[in-house]
Order: C-alpha cells, then structure tokens, then sequence
C-alpha cells in the first residue's frame, strides 16, 4: 500500500480492496437501474467480511500516518475529560440525572433525596460489557419510588431490553423485556407496571437486526410476570407500519397513545381513560381523539380532563390549544397561545404554566406563559445558543433547562416559573478558553432566491485576508432543526485553526412546516443547492476556499455530502458523509427506511419519483474520471438504523470508478458499533480524531 504522504505529495494512488461486480438489475417503472455491489448488502458473509477487513487494513494504515492525529486525539481527550452532568429529572420523590467524571465510556445514571443531597449510583452500563457497548438509553421510576425500569441498548442497535431494578437494593428482578425499539415507558400510578410498545418476535430464521419492522403494538407489563403474560392495549393489523406509542399524563389518569406514519411528523392521537389512577382499568377501549394524518400533534400537559396540546394545525410555526376531553369535538378546542413569527419547538407544562421554546432563525427563546395564554414574558439565555430540554413537574414550580452554544458547554439552569427567577444549577468545567471564540449568523441566498441563514464560529482574531480550512456541516431533512450545540470535536476543530459552519437548509423544521416541506420528496434538490450555496458564499466572503472546504453530515446530512460531492466535485477539497442513506432506490427496503418514504418518497412509488430518486442518488451518480475530493465514509458494521450496505456500496462503487483519483477515498468501518448512539467515548474519540485529522491534513 502506498503511504498517504506519497498521495498527497506526489498524486500517486492507493490500491483498493477489489469488490465483484455482479449483473443484478432492477426495474422500477420502466427506469432500470443496475446495482453491481449487491453482495455487499449481506454484511455478515464470508465475502462482504472479507472486503470489509481489507478496507479497514488500507483505511487504518492511511489514517495512522496522519502527521497531525496523534496530537487531535490527545486534545480531545483532555477536551472531554471534564465532568458532565444530565439534565435533572424528577421521578418517584427523587431527582434522577445522568453523570460522567470524563472518559467513561458510558455515563451512569445517578439519583438523590433532593437537589441538594449527595448522589447514588442507579445504573452504570459500563459495568455490563468489558468495551463499553453497552449503553443505557430510557429509564423511568415508579410513583412510590421503588422500582426503576430501564433500557439497554448493546453494540449501537436501536433494539433495547428492558428490565427492573429495585432502587433500595440495586437488584435487578427477573422481569427482561425483548424486541422493544422506538418505545417509551410510563409506570402506572400504582407502580404495578408499566406501558411500552415493542414489535413481534422475530422467526429464529430472520436476522432480527436488519428486517423491517411492522406491526408495532402497545403492552402493558405487571412487574414480576413473564413478557408472555404482558397485556395487549393497543394494536392496528389493519396498518402493520404505523408506529404506536403510548405514555401516561402526569396525574396517572390517560394513555395517550400516538399514532404515526414513518417518519411524517403528522400524527393522530387516540386515548384510552384509566379511570382511578391507582386501580387503573385496562378494559375500556381507546377514543379516537384525533383521527386524521393533517397535522402534528403532541400532548404537553393537562388538567383533569382538559389536554393541552401544541400543534401546527392551521398554524405552520405551532401554536398550543386545549381540548376538553368532555366536549372534544373540533368546534371547543380553544387557542391559548397563538402562532408567531418565530417557531414553536417545544413546550411542557411546569407548576401550572406553559414553558415554551422557540426558534428565532434556529437560535432558542424561551417564554412563560398561563395556562389562559397571558404572556409572562422570556426566561433569559446567554446568547446565541440551544435549548436543550425542558424538565420538571406540572404540580411544582421548579423548572431544569439545558443551554449550550457552539463554544460552550451544556449548563443546566434552575428557575422558578411563577417568579421567573432563574439561577444556574449546573456549570460545566472548560479545558479551553471560550472567549478566544465567536460565533456570528449570517444570511445567504440559496439558487432560487430563498435566504437561508448560517452559523459560523472561528477565532475573534480570525484574519480575513487568507482562506481557512473550514468544515460545513448540514443535515436538511425529516423537520429537524440544527441549532446552536457544543462540541469537543468543533472547540478541536477551532484550535488548529480552522473556522466551523452549519448552514440551516431547507428539509429541517427551523422555519416551519412550509420550510420542511420545501425540501422533500420531488423538492429534496432544493436541499443540495442550500448546501453547495452555503459553500459557495464562505469562499466568496474569504472564509475559505475550495482547496480548504470540508463538507461533512451523517445520516440524512450523509446523504446530502453524497449527493453534493457528485453534483458539485469541485465545490470542497474533502467530503465526510457519515452512516449515510446513499442508496435511493432500496432505502425503503431496510430496518426501518421504509418509514423515510414521508420524507423521500420511494422508487415504488412512481416513474416520476424513481427517476427524480435515481438522479440524485449518491450511489448512482457516480461519475468516472472526475477529479474528486478526499473521501472518509464512515460506518458501523451493524447499523440498524441507516443499513451498512448503503456505506459499503457507495465506497465499492466510488473506488472502482474512479481509481486513480489523486486523493483517497475511503471508507472507516467500525466495528460492534450502529448509528452512533451509545457509542463508547473511546470509539468517539478515535472516529472524531480520524475524521478531523483527514480533513485538516487534506485542506492545509
């Protein structure tokens, strides 16, 4: 193998792993498309093992010589090796939050008497694996406070078990619930169990990491029985792909249980009345409280029969309104607090007031107000930063928020919401100086005119007369917003030099459901030409150049690199899409990517949509004999979430295509690790500096 010094310097190329090509051929109304690397979708055979270790041979041998890695993974170890505390929350008369000193692999859950009392461990996950796969991703304390169920998650999977501790003993029942994924979990009010939703079990002959998932059903598990005996609450034969979750209200009193469609952030709501909260009755049947796919709809609270909900109804930025579940008929919802300007994110019900979160161009603002909708005006944040979760209990006043912002790390606020006193709770220990950074948000206009706004952080000293290497990052889809966040990764980033952008593109829910809508299924172009115009205005304005630009995202932000970097190979000098969707034609086909269809569409679906799919698809517009930029993949071999193939494909394809291209491309494939949460520190750690060090290598 030859060494990267000599392909940086002298253009020479790396000898990739061989991939078969095979003859597969597909049709989907009338386009055919060829898929050569199929085998590659088989991540557990004999040959797709053996591709997979020579591509970690050559990406290892490549990324180890990096002169500047050795240094980055000892920064963002001293970065990250500063206690961490979770947002507080109350459950069962005790405050529960999660706690890492530093390097740990896994944060422990901690819990204490009161906010001022010392602290207990109630799990450490890093006690249940030698590696620190295994992380603790739910948990949830009964109302007497003596029961403690809880989530596990190993090697990355989305798939959980659940099982009981009892706090007093730190012992652990019999009680282990399988085949759980995308659940919550809500106690009764006489803590004799709990709601969950979980899916069937799978034939001992299917592989129950990667088969696609239907016919999510709602149970309730009495603690100290089998998962057999579990009782069945709520399930839709007629509809085996919706997804059914259920959690309780705070007074113990309603399941409401939300009904969805893949990822369509549309839902209905149905809910099943209890009756006596401590002798609940699991009999009754659900009322249909909302029963069309029109508008979002999420419960944030209640008072007795009355639900307070926040929606886009008739409001594309959200509003909150009350439905009294005695008189539900659609003329008496009532208004409380009406839509803005800005964008309603989220909102909770805390010691009789409605906290509510918006976006103002995707930085946090935070309100109080009564449950009649009167103003009592804004919480104050530092700057420009996120919220990142509201906590408390709607029968007392206390309130937790989290802010973060690009340079400084997660502090935890405590306020009064009657008063509106606000004091900080939590401040986190810096092992650099934030004031040596700023962050400034700009506007750009995108090629069809829309402004689209722009994060970027650099040095306050930062000189305007040369290009820096920078790193744009976006995501762009699924109604998810990209605010203000912390990161060891970025402050590392910032240290070497180099200037950090995330562009706000259309697909995301900063704006809105028009401005979601705008960058999806037949409009998804519109995602891509927000991303290479966020390029394209950082090298106009002298940030950067194209020989210094990074593009990175993952997931649906790897998707957008892969289709970026096809269209516009000259637009960056390096390109990081992560555990991306690269794929566009069998997406659809894999663990759960048929819930995407909200978002993307699918090639089953029309000629129209598998033309449009087949011509942006990362993995089929692949070109050959075009001058690429540096390429680092990264994947999980087992991801569950975003299948490993789309990686594993997309890497064969743009090696074969092109290889003698003068910078690499390659793929990092990790191992016992999915779509990245719950990964250990450790692995972070070396992905982080792998990722960083390529790309700083390739734009200085």
């Amino acid at each position: 193998m030859v060494a990267l010094s000599v392909v940086a310097a002298h253009g020479a190329p790396l000898t990739y792993p061989t991939a078969r090509t095979g003859s597969q051929r597909d049709t989907y109304h009338g386009v055919v498309v060829h898929d050569p690397y199929r085998w590659l979708e088989e991540v557990d055979s004999a040959e797709t093992r053996l591709w997979v270790n020579a591509q970690r041979d050559l990406t290892t041998g490549v990324l180890h010589t990096l002169p500047n890695r050795a240094a980055i993974r000892a920064r963002l170890d001293e970065l990250t090796n500063t206690p961490r505390t979770g947002l507080p929350v109350k459950q069962g008369g005790r405050y529960f939050s999660t706690f890492n000193p530093g390097l740990q692999n896994q944060p422990t859950l901690r819990m204490r008497a009161s906010v001022d009392a010392p602290s207990t461990v109630a799990i450490d996950p890093n006690t249940l694996s030698t590696d620190g796969t295994v992380a603790l991703t739910a948990w949830d304390a009964s109302p007497d406070g003596r029961w403690l169920a809880y989530a596990l998650s190993r090697s990355g999977s989305d798939w959980n078990e659940y099982r009981v501790r009892e706090l007093s003993t730190g012992v652990d029942t019999d009680d282990t619930l399988r085949w759980v994924k995308f659940s919550r979990l809500s106690w009764t009010h006489d803590s004799a169990g709990f709601f969950y939703s979980r899916y069937p079990t799978p034939p001992e002959t299917t592989d129950p990491l990667f088969r696609q998932l239907e016919n999510q059903r709602i149970y309730f598990h009495r603690r100290g029985t089998p998962q057999s005996e579990d009782v069945l609450v709520y399930a839709r034969p007629d509809q085996p792909k919706w997804g059914l979750s259920g959690g309780l209200t705070e007074d113990g009193r309603y399941l409401i249980i939300r009904l969805s469609e893949g990822t369509d952030p549309r839902n209905r709501l149905h809910v099943l009345d209890l009756g006596n909260p401590h002798r609940p009755d699991l009999t009754s049947p659900p009322i249909p409280l909302i029963d069309t796919l029109e508008a979002s709809f999420a419960v944030i609270g209640n008072d007795g029969p009355i639900l307070y909900l926040r929606t886009d109804l008739d409001a594309p930025r959200s509003r909150i309104i009350a439905i009294d579940l005695r008189a539900p008929e659609r003329g008496n919802w009532k208004t409380l607090v009406a839509e803005t300007s800005d964008t309603m994110a989220s909102a909770t019900l805390v010691g009789g007031r409605l906290i509510v979160e918006y976006m103002r161009d995707a930085r946090s603002i935070l309100r109080r107000f009564k449950p009649d909708g009167t103003d009592l005006g804004e919480i104050a944040l530092p700057g420009i930063g996120q919220v990142g979760g509201l906590s408390g209990r709607e029968d007392e006043p206390e309130l937790f928020f989290s802010y973060s912002s690009f340079t400084q790390p997660s502090t935890i606020f405590r306020t009064d919401v009657v008063t509106g006193e606000t004091s900080v709770f939590e401040t986190p220990t810096l092992a650099f100086d934030p004031s040596a950074y700023e962050t400034r948000q700009v506007f750009y206009t995108s090629k069809d005119g829309t402004r689209i706004p722009m994060f970027i952080t650099a040095r306050r000293d930062l000189p305007r007369d040369r290009p820096h290497p920078t790193l744009l990052y976006g995501y762009g889809g699924f109604n998810i917003s990209l605010s203000p966040s912390y990161s060891t990764a970025t402050i590392a980033w910032l240290e070497q030099g180099g200037v950090y952008a995330v562009a706000n593109l259309r697909g995301g829910g900063e704006y809105g459901r028009a401005w979601h809508a705008a960058g999806t299924m037949l409009r998804k172009q519109n995602v891509f030409d927000d991303f290479i115009a966020a390029g394209e205005y950082l090298i106009r304005e002298g940030y950067t150049s194209s020989a210094k630009l990074t593009l990175s995202g993952r997931s649906n932000g790897g998707l957008l690199v892969g289709a970026v970097v096809n269209q516009r190979p000259d637009l960056a000098r390096v390109a990081l899409p992560g555990v991306g969707v690269m794929d566009m034609m069998r997406f659809h086909r894999f663990t759960i990517g048929w819930a995407w269809r909200s978002d993307y569409g699918s090639a089953d679906d029309s000629a129209e949509m598998a033309t449009y799919l087949h011509g942006y698809s990362p993995l089929h517009t692949i070109r050959q004999g075009v001058a690429y930029p540096a390429v680092l993949v990264t994947t999980g071999d087992h991801d569950d979430r975003v299948h490993p193939g789309h990686s594993f494909k997309y890497a064969a394809a743009l090696q074969a295509a092109n290889p003698q291209n003068l910078l690499p491309l390659l793929i990092r494939i990790d191992a016992k690790a999915g779509h990245g949460a719950g990964k250990p520190i450790g692995k972070l750690l070396d992905e982080t500096a792998d990722t960083l060090a390529f790309a700083l290598h390739f734009t200085r």
